[in-house]
């Protein structure tokens, strides 16, 4: 039996592992930070035989709530990832399984690797409206990737969307793969209409360093993107400085950050109502794209989420909350569960890759429904 992470966004620490009966493990830090939550391993072992697993320490992990009715992802293939149960006793995660092949997966949620992100940015580019451009490199040496999708001309809408801020929230980049697909296909309505009035900008891996690295939450240095957006550095944030200068080059009229959150186990938004400049007409636009978004998909809702912000007092190092002051814009970030969305179920997957996609795809729609009005 052997217990392996020596591959792209790997993370694990074996603590014993002498029989199959009894194996500990637990999650390292991303680098230079505190934070620890992600995990990506791979077992090889005798097919047929039981299998127990715990992870241990995590009473201290970054979000202890998110283990609570957590299922562990898994996969033979590395193409489907199915879900395991567990039980979380406020520290230890336990899981059993039986593998039915000598050699299995698991992970906090399905891998984006860095291979699929550059065919995705890759693929796009192959689309007459689409360029790739590289704005510049991260503290590993790893490309910032921006695509520009449509023409840009005087009085078109202009459209933000990125993801992975947070490395390990991989639902992030599976949800933006949806999206431009519906976006760059020629036979679907709403992205021709789109394209039609709008240009979009699309970073889809914010943080390439700590996917490669295997971090839940910071770039290659233990630094949160998500909490730079004031004052950038490219000594600390390459990512977000140069993100937020090509933003500030362009404007921005509508503006998606996409995320996943460990412990509610739904979608939803966060909005911009602790803003300065929060007012009637963008609590309007609000409300008309989560409207659009309900009336879509049964897989958004709006009951759970984040308690909103009192007024002026919104952390404006917050990439939304910077985006919505900075251009008095509609601007959300979109989060998505690790565990399920529970007003849809799904036993055997939980929240998924491919359901993460066909929401990307429906948020477009309700990026269309709202466009005219921003």
């Amino acid at each position: 039996m052997k217990i392996f992470s020596n591959f792209e966004s790997g993370s694990i620490n074996v603590v014993k592992a002498e029989s199959a009966d009894d194996i500990q493990l637990t999650i390292p830090n991303d680098n230079q930070s505190e934070f620890y939550q992600w995990f990506h391993f791979r077992l090889e072992t005798t097919a047929g035989e039981p299998h127990s697993l715990k992870l241990l320490n995590l009473a201290k992990s970054a979000y202890p709530e998110g283990w609570d009715g957590y299922s562990v992802v898994a996969s033979y293939d590395r193409e489907e990832w199915f879900r395991i149960p567990a039980d979380f006793d406020g520290d230890t995660l336990s899981f059993e399984v039986t593998p039915e092949h000598g050699s299995i997966y698991f992970a906090y949620f399905a891998p984006y690797s860095y291979g699929r992100h550059q065919d995705l940015l890759h693929h796009a580019q192959t689309h007459p409206l689409c360029r790739l451009d590289t704005l510049g490199q991260t503290l590993d040496g790893n490309d910032i990737s921006l695509l520009t999708i449509g023409e840009p001309e005087p009085g078109k809408n202009i459209v933000w969307v990125i993801g992975r801020q947070h490395p390990g929230e991989t639902m992030a980049e599976w949800f933006i793969e949806g999206l431009l697909a519906r976006l760059l296909d020629d036979t679907d309505t709403v992205g021709r209409a789109l394209l039609g009035n709008s240009v979009f900008y699309v970073v889809p891996n914010m943080n390439p360093d700590g996917s490669i690295r295997g971090h839940l939450r910071t770039n290659a240095i233990g630094v949160n993107l998500n909490r730079e957006w004031q004052t950038p550095s490219m000594e600390k944030s390459p990512e977000v400085f140069l993100v937020r200068e090509k933003m500030l080059e362009t404007g921005i009229d509508l503006f998606l950050d996409v995320h996943g959150d460990e412990a509610i186990p739904y979608n939803f938004v966060a909005g911009s109502e602790g803003t300065p400049s929060y007012d009637e007409c963008r609590q309007e636009l609000e409300q008309a794209f989560k409207q659009a978004l309900t009336t879509i998909t049964p897989e958004f809702q709006d009951e759970y989420g984040y308690d909103k912000d009192k007024p002026g007092e919104a952390n404006l190092t917050v990439c939304s909350n910077w985006v919505a002051e900075q251009f008095r814009c509609l601007s959300y970030t979109v989060e998505m569960p690790f565990k399920d969305h529970n007003f849809q179920p799904d036993e055997l997957y939980g929240w998924s890759p491919e359901r993460s996609g066909v929401f990307g795809r429906d948020t477009l729609a309700a990026i269309h429904a709202v466009i005219d009005q921003v």
